[in-house]
């Protein structure tokens, strides 16, 4: 079956960077696009990031642009997801996505869901 497995979620200091990853298997990687979202508490999933099968075309929530870079290995069924320039508004749980017409911000667009991974940013 499909499994999307994040990792190199943590806690981090305003200003710091993080790494997350998220190795996919049971899928034809380079048939998906690839998103990255995220949930505050109490708050609703929302978009952060997405690329297409081949890396082209990231795009950006304007919360991130700047911040964040979206990229992929097809080599190694991975995408990952670079944070710099962490803001406290920043916490949440970090999911990735995999959808046959994804690569785009809405979630809809994305069959295939991590378990998620936790980033804290402290002030």
């Amino acid at each position: 079956q499909v499994q999307l497995v994040e990792s190199g979620g943590g806690l981090v200091q305003s200003g710091g960077s993080l790494r997350l990853s998220c190795a996919a298997s049971g899928l034809t990687f380079t048939s998906y696009g690839m998103g990255w979202f995220r949930q505050a508490p109490g708050m609703e999933r929302e978009f952060v990031a997405a690329i297409n099968w081949n890396g082209g075309n990231p795009i950006y929530a304007d919360s991130v642009k700047g911040r964040f870079t979206i990229s992929r290995d097809n080599g190694k069924n991975t995408v990952y997801l670079q944070m710099n320039s962490l803001k406290p508004e920043d916490t949440a749980v970090y999911y990735c996505a995999a959808g046959r017409n994804g690569g785009g911000n809405y979630a809809v667009m994305y069959g295939y869901w991590g378990q998620g991974t936790q980033v804290t940013v402290s002030s």
